[in-house]
């Protein structure tokens, strides 16, 4: 048994279940034994590896997204360059070289980071050396009344869900309690809920729905910067345009792990619901959501390739195609990853979105 498990049983014992919710921001933000809290959770040694740590093109090609719509809306003198989750800072310091050419753009930015992990952080500072930069642990500690050019990869599926079930009689949540001695998983009684009355038509009983309560008011805030004062967003994820079914997921060591086993040493995510984003960002506007693969396309993700490959032999070649596959292939990340994009009304969309 963890100490966290230990902690969790004596709060249900205290004071009853556990949301999904708060079951999932303890697991992985407790100050003392939260699962980000407490490592750095990426790479081969790690239990997971994002897009950016497999190939610089990713970051790369995001940047110059960025900067072509910072030009685009007239290259604004100051500007908060953010982004959500950064991990090691690989994306940002990828973003950062590949738009060191763009007249103006690094004078204009403002560098923010936001992040909660005390171990990534120091990942981040090791990765950006020369840059100032800001560290805040919310989004809403960004500053306002300016111009927001902001990414987050894989930041939203590990934002807690809370889980809903319908019935007959309304809609059951998924809880945990415990029994002789272990976490659990059941339902509390039905109930009628207005924020998924809009599911009713699109499911029927037996079917799950996964809300995440903290995800719109943040979007609220980002797409009302956006709108009034310029920017873009770029959000990908892996999830769909409308959540349905049990998503929760632990990943350890590369591979799947029970959710409510051995909590804080598992990583938990859900799928996001990209149309509770996009509806949550207005006034901004948004984009149709498109698979990863196809939007690195468009961004010219095969020239880059083919003329990072000319200085390659051997084994890094194989890395480097390996990578390249990894991104875009429909049965690895290019479809299972999906693109969402923010922009003011008045401008155009980031390139690769339109």
């Amino acid at each position: 048994m963890t100490s966290l498990e230990r902690l969790l049983l004596n709060q249900i014992a205290a004071t009853g279940p556990l949301t999904l919710e708060t079951y999932m921001a303890e697991c992985l933000l407790h100050p003392l034994h939260g699962y980000y809290t407490t490592r750095d959770p990426l790479g081969r040694s790690g239990d997971f590896i994002t897009a950016p740590e497999i190939s610089q093109m990713f970051g790369e090609l995001l940047g110059l997204c960025i900067a072509q719509a910072w030009v685009d809306q007239g290259a604004p003198a100051t500007f908060v360059l953010a982004e959500l989750g950064p991990g090691r800072g690989t994306l940002m310091a990828d973003l950062l070289r590949a738009t060191h050419a763009v007249p103006g753009f690094h004078a204009a930015a403002q560098i923010w980071l936001v992040e909660a992990s005390a171990p990534l952080r120091a990942a981040q500072k090791t990765a950006l050396p020369g840059y100032d930069v800001a560290w805040r642990d919310g989004t809403f500690d960004l500053p306002d009344s300016t111009p927001l050019f902001l990414i987050a990869n894989e930041f939203f599926d590990a934002l807690p869900i809370r889980q809903f079930t319908r019935h007959a009689q309304g809609w059951c949540e998924t809880i945990l309690g415990a029994v002789e001695g272990r976490l659990v998983r059941g339902y509390a009684a039905p109930v009628a809920l207005p924020d998924l009355a809009h599911r009713m038509d699109d499911t029927t009983p037996g079917d799950v729905v996964e809300i995440r309560p903290k995800a719109a008011p943040l979007m609220a805030r980002i797409g009302a910067q956006i709108a009034a004062y310029g920017g873009a967003a770029i959000l990908i994820d892996y999830g769909n345009w409308r959540s349905r079914g049990d998503t929760l997921q632990g990943l350890q060591g590369h591979a799947f792990a029970d959710p409510f086993k051995d909590p804080g040493q598992a990583d938990l995510t859900a799928h996001v619901d990209f149309e509770a984003l996009a509806q949550a960002a207005a006034p901004a506007s948004t984009t149709s959501l498109t698979d990863q693969g196809a939007l690195l396309a468009r961004l010219g993700l095969g020239a880059r390739a083919e003329r990072l490959s000319r200085a390659l032999t051997g084994a890094a070649l194989e890395n480097h195609l390996s990578a390249t596959q990894r991104l875009t292939r429909a049965e690895e990340m290019g479809s299972l990853f999906k693109a969402l994009a923010l922009y003011p009304p008045q401008s155009p969309a980031p390139p690769g979105f339109d």
